[in-house]
């Protein structure tokens, strides 16, 4: 069954939306985004979170030590890298205890990527779908991010066959998460396979 994550998570209100839903990941945005949140705060929301969703962390051009001392003091489990990033610091990371996912916009997946995840997006928060006729299938865990949304994932998972749907604005109203549209999103998700 595909999972779900929902990315951009900055309230008590939008956890709860995402435990009630019960979505796989729920996303705290490090890097400079309208979604972007301080540790403190990732702290927080962190605890009110359900034990059984894991926390990604979302970092561009982030130092390594940073994301270590974030898994260190229990904030997130897996990093999502976004930009460039050398083999040395994916293999740091996952030394540390960290699982990763590597980010590639558009089609051009590095499939020799030591990551734990290959995530293939239509650009960084640009709320655009990708031609999922040219997303590759691949037989290593892919995430689908871009342009997501309650009413078209399920035709996204027949097409892509993804092993993780990501979404952040795809479930807002007004830049504010929708607790209905999280809940039509998993549902829609959970049942699209």
């Amino acid at each position: 069954m595909v999972q779900v994550k929902i990315c951009g998570l900055m309230a008590p209100a939008d956890i709860l939306a995402v435990n009630e839903a019960h979505a796989d990941y729920a996303g705290f945005v490090f890097a400079p985004s309208r979604h972007r949140i301080s540790s403190t705060t990732a702290d927080t929301l962190k605890k009110l979170l359900d034990p059984a969703i894991l926390t990604v962390g979302v970092f561009v051009d982030e130092p390594v030590d940073i994301m270590i001392e974030l898994y260190k003091t229990g904030i997130i489990d897996i990093a999502q890298l976004h930009g460039k990033r050398e083999i040395d610091d994916i293999t740091k990371l996952q030394t540390a205890g960290l699982k990763v996912i590597q980010v590639f916009e558009k089609q051009s997946i590095d499939l020799h990527s030591k990551a734990d995840y290959l995530m293939v997006d239509s650009g960084k928060g640009s709320g655009k779908l990708l031609n999922l006729n040219e997303v590759p299938h691949i037989k290593r865990p892919l995430i689908l991010a871009g342009g997501l949304k309650p009413d078209n994932v399920q035709q996204a998972i027949r097409i892509a066959q993804p092993t993780i749907v990501d979404v952040s604005s795809g479930v807002e109203t007004k830049q504010k998460k929708d607790p209905k549209k999280i809940m039509q999103f998993v549902q829609n998700a959970k049942k699209g396979n």
